[in-house]
């Protein structure tokens, strides 16, 4: 008889610039406290020293702040080249784990299928509210509406190893914004699966993301970037109109129809990094899974 294989091992990755530590104390704990262990924590200071912080966890002090999904790959490095584990759990350090069986689900999940490459968890504020920004599909209304979509949310998702291996880290030249568009957009190329589970929640704050200075300039370039990298050239035109059009509709402040357009400018203008556009039968899939690549 085979011999069933292993449970998935999980590791975890969070990144912090060192200002909420009341904040991080209280996720780590929650990690702390998951029925099925991490075999190990990373902690990453993206231009903080971690001196204060009493975990018994790898830490990785960064000089420079390389944005987030830089300090990211920091610490998805130190995992992939460790070889200890075959799925990372990525937490903003302002969230909170709930619930004490988040790990077991994750494992589950991903024992049960070797080609589910992302889980993303479902974002809620402490009264169990989500943001519509924060349901990783088109009909947003239902939060608590299971399935598989084509992206998935920053904050809290897990990640397979096997996946990352294949697809390639995250986008560090982004710094801020649609890096998780990117690195979704790869995986579902390669033929993995994105499934949204709203069993798994992440108590965070209700926030917006223009409370970013940057906001406004990297989300503008880095669409046309991710455009530029990811998609058959016929739909690029496509893609970037729907999103100026939705952008004009949107966009309230004079000051950020600025930044917007210096950075719509920059996406047009520099470097966006490797092409490699996604196959039509991947333009086929997302349709099928309700958000066809140019909304």
């Amino acid at each position: 008889m085979p011999q069933p294989s292993p449970p998935p091992r999980i590791g975890v990755v969070v990144v912090t610039m060192g200002n909420r530590p009341r904040e991080l104390a209280a996720l780590l704990a929650s990690v702390e406290r998951q029925s099925v262990p991490a075999v190990r924590t990373v902690l990453v200071g993206s231009a903080t020293p971690l001196t204060d912080v009493p975990y018994d966890i790898t830490k990785i002090p960064l000089a420079e702040n390389p944005g987030c999904p830089g300090a990211r790959n920091a610490g998805l490095r130190v995992l992939l080249d460790s070889g200890e584990v075959d799925v990372v759990v990525e937490l903003d350090d302002d969230g909170l784990l709930v619930a004490d069986d988040v790990f077991a689900t994750v494992q589950r999940l991903h024992a049960s299928d070797p080609t589910l490459g992302i889980v993303s968890f479902r974002i809620a504020d402490g009264h169990g509210e989500t943001q519509r920004r924060h349901v990783p599909r088109l009909r947003a209304a239902d939060p608590m509406r299971r399935g598989l979509v084509t992206s998935f949310l920053g904050g809290g998702h897990s990640l397979s190893v096997p996946m990352l291996r294949q697809t390639g880290l995250w986008a560090g030249e982004f710094r801020f914004g649609h890096e998780e568009s990117d690195l979704a957009w790869r995986a579902l190329d390669q033929g993995w699966k994105i499934l949204y589970e709203p069993g798994l929640v992440l108590q965070h704050p209700k926030t917006s993301p223009a409370r970013h200075a940057v906001h406004y300039r990297f989300t503008a370039r880095n669409r046309v970037w991710i455009a530029r990298r990811r998609l058959p050239l016929p739909l690029i035109p496509v893609y970037v109109a729907v999103w100026i059009t939705l952008t004009l509709a949107r966009i309230r402040s004079l000051s950020g129809l600025r930044a917007w357009s210096a950075g719509f400018l920059e996406g047009i203008r520099t470097p966006c990094g490797e092409r490699a556009p996604m196959r039509w039968r991947t333009v086929a899939r997302m349709t099928r899974l309700g958000r066809p690549p140019i909304i």
